[in-house]
């Protein structure tokens, strides 16, 4: 498989100008391969050599300026182009093309409720060569004209307004000038919701089979997407650059969703089948807001190498989060924002593969696919956040501005934008650009209160790292006469880090929060006295963002071993039960179960901490037996399933089909069960094909296959590893049904049973990667890695596979971050065993 350098690519940009590409597709010729037939218009500036990409079952014809070429010149995924001369050209390609079964280039999925198949084309970063030839890289942007033919009864949807010619004849209207990775194709039975907004198409699309299920939040969906669409109008010039806007939820996909400029695609997992949580529905709308930046912030204006990722991602993550938080009911997405993204981006900071928010020296595909990871996202969010904090929204937005008017339809660099933004102010923002942007690692503040005169105190930040911070700081009094634990705002100080001179502080309060509001991209420690006060009064703070502030602090401490995993559990165990807030319950039980329970106790803790958590949930239950929180009530129910260590209690919800006083128990719930029940060896193949006849959907099948790989029995091991692993292509699993059977496969009580399976993962998945490429060695990487065998001899495997069994690109940047947490993880267990 060969990677596009970015030598190539500047290479290739001097020589050419691509002017059009016509695409026609004939979906109908069978259920293994499509027709692609391909005309490229473009300009040599001179005489050279040059190739196109382009993967095909069967290279049928290629002809240069009416010339035929031999199609036997391909080598491996490029065609050559020889001899070419300065001037204009025409190649045609007349290729057969595979469809895909892992989510990149045209993927083919058939419903199992139903048996009717949908496509969908993913080709962001390089794979449109799985599509149709192509020059792939970002900065040779062109028109598309995109015809296709599709079976009777199908609607094709593409990055522009498609019109049925009859006869399964489809013809797209001609884009303009996009790059080669946003082409875009969603072709099937659809169900649709349509509706027109400010002049525009706007539709909505899944799966028939999903169809009640989108009707019923179509109403949501739709009134979320034009009021995201309606907010960044008032704050963007430059107005909508494309013909329509469709929004297609498509089966399998790998990604939460792809900004294809006109048709946004999404996992359908957002079309929600069962009960969801209120910060589940604030997720989807965020997202929502998140890929209709990109129509500027990546759509309109284009990187023009992989190094400015953070261009793309960073800004629509910063966008999605505070257009969500302004224009839609969701008004507290930074909350979930500093609990749930904002600790993905922390943790990748710290693992030795992490890297800046734009980094330089990004030399290939292979290299910039490994960034697309909580730094691009999250911490370019978080440094953006503080820009906006240390510039001001009206010059931010000016410099913006100025930066689409510049670069429309065009590409750009960090270079460019950071000109752009200095046109706005008189700060220096290429300085901040060099100490934000382009360093590693995750800057620790930590308090100094020294008392000065007359009962009064001074603050002093220890800074350790080297970036400037703006932050507030929060000083909370306690009323001692109150019983409930409340903590009052005395007053939050805007304070610059490093600082000139000790702030004053007054009276020492109980609690000082540094960066209260959570501006800026740090780890927090606390004093003494303000630790004291959290452990006691956590959750007698006021505000739900200050709430997830000291919560990250925590977890942050707990994961330098500066805290005892026990004293984590000890907290969540005390203030929990009092949290309003669905993001931060959500956020503490999973990290407090995943991490804390599952890796950072030794297994003869185990059992406690999930006693304890059981606790906690029974707590949050029996609070809201009323009915007014049923969000919070289905997240208590979650992980109570999640860390039953008897089965008696779920096997009773099942059985009776709701948890008494609700829940019932929605197909989702009933497989959260039946995998838990599984894990415990509390249920046999024989009820999972039962619940699989009561739900046959694609969720379903998912959901037995995680559950027969969860059987603690070794024949159904041997049986899911072979279907992981197997060799033969025929009985590939597809990327989501890997997924779900390495999800069910390694569990925490199974660890003898499982133990001659880890040196297995090693050797296996480097072969599996090798065949199936980087979306699965991705997710091979992610889910079936032994994370529970926290132990020397797994690390050192690890260690030796990275060393000696030379994995791709994609596979080694999973592995090397999850030997990292593994080694943290022991080292956990030491600090608290010391």
């Amino acid at each position: 498989m060969s990677v596009l350098t970015r030598d190539e690519a500047q290479t290739r940009a001097r020589l050419l100008d691509v002017h059009r590409y016509a695409i026609e597709l004939d979906l109908t010729t069978g259920d293994e391969t499509f027709d692609s037939r391909t005309v490229i218009e473009f300009t040599a500036r001179a005489d050279a050599d040059t190739f196109v990409e382009i993967k095909p079952a069967e290279l049928r014809s290629v002809t240069l300026d009416g010339q035929p070429l031999d199609p036997d010149t391909l080598d491996g995924e490029r065609l050559p182009l020889k001899n070419l001369t300065a001037g204009e050209h025409e190649l045609r390609v007349d290729a057969a093309m595979r469809y895909s079964r892992t989510g990149e280039g045209m993927h083919r999925f058939t419903d199992p409720t139903d048996g009717e198949t949908y496509l969908y084309t993913q080709l962001a970063m390089d794979d449109c060569k799985q599509v149709f030839p192509a020059f792939d890289q970002p900065d040779l942007k062109a028109v598309f004209d995109l015809s296709v033919t599709a079976p009777e009864g199908w609607t094709v949807l593409a990055n522009g307004i498609t019109e049925h010619l009859g006869d399964g004849r489809w013809q797209a209207a001609r884009t303009p000038l996009i790059p080669t990775y946003l082409v875009a194709l969603a072709a099937g039975p659809w169900h649709s919701v349509r509706t027109e907004h400010r002049g525009l198409p706007f539709g909505i699309h899944c799966r028939r089979s999903l169809a009640p299920h989108l009707d019923a939040d179509a109403d949501e969906l739709l009134q979320v997407t034009r009021q995201c669409f309606d907010r960044f109008h008032e704050k963007f010039d430059e107005p909508y650059p494309f013909d329509s806007y469709d929004q297609a939820f498509v089966p399998e996909f790998n990604a939460g969703a792809m900004e294809n400029p006109g048709l946004v695609t999404f996992r359908d997992e957002f079309v929600f089948r069962s009960a969801v949580t209120d910060t589940e529905r604030q997720t989807r709308a965020m997202v929502i807001a998140h890929e209709m930046a990109h129509m500027w912030f990546g759509d309109l204006v284009t990187l023009r190498w992989w190094d400015d990722i953070w261009l793309n991602e960073s800004f629509a993550e910063y966008m999605g989060y505070q257009i969500c938080a302004e224009a839609t009911r969701f008004g507290d997405t930074w909350v979930d924002f500093g609990v749930a993204r904002k600790a993905w981006g922390y943790d990748a900071d710290q693992r030795p593969s992490t890297h800046p928010v734009a980094p330089e020296g990004v030399e290939d595909t292979a290299s910039a696919m490994l960034n697309f990871d909580g730094i691009s996202y999250a911490k370019g969010a978080s440094a953006l956040r503080q820009l906006v904090a240390w510039l001001g929204e009206k010059d931010f937005l000016a410099g913006i501005n100025t930066h689409f008017a510049r670069h429309k339809f065009a590409n750009a660099t960090l270079a460019d934008f950071i000109d752009s933004l200095a046109t706005a102010t008189e700060r220096d923002v290429h300085a901040w650009a060099d100490t934000w942007l382009r360093t590693t690692g995750v800057d620790t503040l930590t308090p100094a209160v020294t008392p000065g005169d007359n009962g009064t105190y001074t603050l002093t930040v220890d800074h350790a790292g080297s970036r400037p911070h703006r932050i507030a700081v929060g000083l909370y009094d306690q009323d001692l006469g109150d019983d409930e634990g409340h903590l009052t705002l005395r007053e939050r100080l805007d304070l610059d880090v490093p600082q000139s001179a000790p702030q004053p502080i007054g009276k020492r309060p109980a609690l000082l929060l540094l960066n209260d509001g959570d501006l800026t991209y740090a780890k927090v420690r606390f004093d003494t006295g303000s630790f004291e006060t959290v452990r006691a009064r956590l959750a007698g703070l006021p505000d739900p963002l200050t709430r997830a502030v000291v919560w990250n602090a925590l977890r942050d401490a707990v994961r330098d071993g500066e805290l005892a995993a026990t004293a984590y559990l000890e907290t969540a165990r005390t203030h929990l039960p009092h949290e309003t807030d669905l993001a931060i319950v959500q956020g503490v039980l999973a990290f407090a179960s995943t991490q804390v329970a599952d890796q950072y106790l030794p297994a003869e803790q185990r059992p406690a901490a999930l006693s304890t958590l059981s606790a906690l949930c029974r707590d949050l239950i029996r609070r809201t037996e009323d009915g007014d929180n049923p969000g919070l009530r289905l997240i208590a129910v979650r992980h109570f399933i999640g860390v039953a260590a008897h089965p008696d209690t779920i096997a009773a919800w099942l059985a009776d089909g709701t948890v008494p006083g609700g829940p019932e128990l929605d197909p989702e719930l009933r497989w959260r069960v039946l995998g838990r029940l599984a894990a415990l060896g509390a249920v046999d193949e024989a009820a999972i094909a039962a619940e699989l006849e009561r739900d046959p959907s694609a969720s379903g099948q998912e959901g037995a296959a995680r559950c027969r790989a969860a059987l603690p029995d070794e024949d159904a091991k041997a049986r899911a590893w072979e279907a992981m692993f197997a060799t033969d292509e025929g009985t590939d699993l597809s990327n989501h049904m890997l997924t779900a059977t390495a999800q069910g496969f390694w569990q925490p009580e199974q660890a003898d049973l499982l133990r001659q399976y880890v040196p297995r993962f090693y050797k296996d998945a480097v072969a599996l990667a090798a065949r199936r490429g980087p979306a699965i060695a991705a997710a091979v990487g992610r889910y079936a890695f032994p994370v529970y065998a926290v132990d020397a001899d797994s690390l050192r495997l690890g260690e030796e596979c990275l060393r000696d069994d030379e994995p791709i690109p994609a596979l080694r940047r999973r592995l090397a971050d999850q030997l990292d947490d593994l080694a943290r993880a022991l080292r956990v267990r030491e600090a608290q065993e010391g």
